[in-house]
């Protein structure tokens, strides 16, 4: 293997070996605190534009397997590991993590210190970064913008409907996940996935019973053109916004969004439930948030809050039929503590379709 670096905005330097593509990129360097679930957040659209450091020190001891990605291909634009196993042992294996990142065209490096890594974004916050053959500063123009809208990128660019005999569900797609859409299948739902940008006169053409905003990449400001359409759309039908979609449909309604020194990206999140005190263990992968003092209290309350920082992490609509969630109900990785959350969404359709006459809690 060939030396490698990573060169931080902060000034600091980190070596290692090269695995992947030999390609050098920049992107937003971040970090993952799971210790299992590497393919699903390898192929998780919303790292797209992110290099991202694994926490957990052995990757790839199970290889890749043809059933777990979350997406088509990796979409993050660089992966840092501590050690990447070159001989992993699982019945399912079909390659190797370098030898996925090589055919996926995106450059990582090895051996290098990710402890380290993260105590610099730990103190700093996420940065820009970039993984190159050379360690020299000045080759590198650290004013060049990151890209921006990342959704755009990822976003299906077609209507796709898969049948069902259950509730006709719309998912926008942000950079939805599959463990989304099979939430929803495995209800028997009917689920057509839209681009991003699908406006409320295509939407009502779809007759759906209800809507669901996917998770995705990137600052939720830069869909501002579209907050007009997501508020009608919401309004109209029984919604559930996942992470991105939730931070979406806040701003919608008026709220307001910050970011996080270094995000919530990990499988293990403490998150109480208001309204019965419960606390969940979640899945989470995201840098913005929610300002809870800029939520109007007389449309939305506030349903779920983070324990360890107190961030806002789900809200809902006092008098429509809408739920947020900050989380992935749908994990993968992760805890499925919360899967419940697709199925109260279920019940809130049937509800509004007369189907039922009271709530159901699961």
């Amino acid at each position: 293997m060939k030396k490698g670096y990573l060169l931080l905005e902060s000034g600091q330097i980190f070596s290692g070996m090269r695995v992947g593509a030999p390609s050098s990129v920049m992107g937003e360097l971040v970090f993952n605190t799971s210790m299992t679930g590497y393919q699903e957040i390898m192929t998780d659209p919303s790292y797209a534009g992110q290099i991202m450091t694994f926490c957990y020190p052995l990757i790839g001891n199970y290889g890749v397997n043809a059933k777990d990605n979350e997406n088509a291909k990796i979409q993050m634009q660089g992966a840092l590991f501590s050690n990447l196993c070159e001989l992993p042992s699982h019945y399912q294996s079909i390659k190797t993590v370098d030898q996925w990142l090589k055919q996926s065209d995106v450059p990582g490096l090895v051996n290098i210190d990710t402890r380290a890594v993260v105590k610099a974004v730990r103190r700093s916050g996420t940065m820009k970064a970039v993984i190159s053959d050379s360690p020299d500063f000045s080759l590198i123009d650290w004013n060049r913008p990151l890209p921006q809208n990342m959704v755009a990128k990822v976003s299906a660019k077609t209507m796709t409907t898969y049948e069902g005999k259950g509730s006709h569900v719309v998912l926008f797609d942000y950079g939805y996940k599959k463990s989304m859409l099979k939430a929803l299948l495995d209800e028997g739902c009917k689920v057509t996935v839209v681009p991003y940008n699908t406006d409320s006169n295509t939407v009502a053409a779809l007759h759906p019973d209800g809507v669901m905003l996917s998770n995705g990449p990137g600052d939720p400001i830069c869909l501002q053109p579209l907050f007009g359409e997501i508020k009608k759309i919401t309004s109209a039908y029984p919604t559930l916004g996942i992470c991105l979609g939730h931070q979406l449909i806040a701003l919608a309604y008026g709220a307001k969004t910050g970011k996080l020194l270094f995000g919530h990206r990990g499988a293990n999140h403490p998150v109480k439930e208001l309204a019965s005190g419960k606390v969940w263990m979640t899945s989470q992968n995201h840098s913005y948030v929610v300002e809870g003092d800029s939520v109007d209290a007389e449309q939305f309350s506030i349903s779920y809050l983070n324990v360890n920082d107190h961030s806002v992490e789900g809200l809902s609509h006092n008098n429509l039929p809408i739920e947020t969630v900050q989380f992935h109900p749908e994990a993968h990785p992760g805890p499925d503590d919360t899967h419940s959350i697709f199925l109260n969404f279920l019940t809130m359709i049937k509800q509004n379709k007369g189907e039922v006459t009271h709530a159901v809690t699961y």
